[in-house]
C-alpha cells in the first residue's frame, strides 16, 4: 500500500486553492488559498511543499460541459509545467470540471446563514480538496 503525500490545486487567476491528501488514506484536505497578485503566490507554494514535501502534485484542468478548450487550459497547463520544473515532482491532471460549483453547494449546505455570496477563498479551498479527492478515488479504482 502506497503512502504518498499529495498536494492538490485548483488554479484560478486570481486565486489558487490548495489541498493536501495522503495515499493511505485515500482522503483529501483543503488547506489554503493563495492570492494571485501577478501570477501564482510561488513563496506561498514554496512553504507548502517544503512543510509537506508531497511525491506528487494533481493540478485541476479545467474542461467546458460541451468539450471545446477552456479558456484557462493553456494557463492551466503552464501552471503546471512550472510546477514540474520548480519542485522535479511528478503532476498529474484529473478533469475539474463543476468542482468550484460542488464546492459552492457544499458549503451552502453546511451554512446555517446563507450568505449572499461565499467567501471565494473557502470555494476555492474546498474546490482543490474536491479535486484531490477525486484523484484519490480514481487511483483506488484503478488499483481494485
Amino acid at each position: 500500500m502506497s503512502s504518498r503525500t499529495l498536494l492538490g490545486f485548483d488554479y484560478g487567476q486570481k486565486r489558487i486553492g490548495i489541498a493536501v491528501g495522503q495515499e493511505i488514506t485515500h482522503t483529501a484536505q483543503g488547506l489554503i488559498t493563495l492570492t494571485c497578485s501577478n501570477g501564482p503566490d510561488w513563496e506561498g507554494i514554496d512553504l507548502l511543499v517544503k512543510e509537506w514535501r508531497p511525491q506528487i502534485l494533481v493540478v485541476g484542468m479545467p474542461h467546458n460541459m460541451d468539450e471545446r478548450p477552456h479558456p484557462l487550459h493553456d494557463e492551466v497547463k503552464a501552471f503546471g509545467d512550472q510546477l514540474i520544473e520548480r519542485y522535479n515532482l511528478s503532476v498529474e491532471w484529473i478533469d475539474e470540471r463543476l468542482s468550484s460549483v460542488e464546492a459552492e453547494a457544499q458549503l451552502a449546505t453546511g451554512s446555517k446563514s446563507r450568505q449572499k455570496k461565499q467567501d471565494k477563498a473557502e470555494i476555492d479551498k474546498l474546490a482543490a480538496q474536491i479535486i484531490l479527492q477525486s484523484w484519490l478515488n480514481s487511483q483506488q479504482t484503478t488499483s481494485n
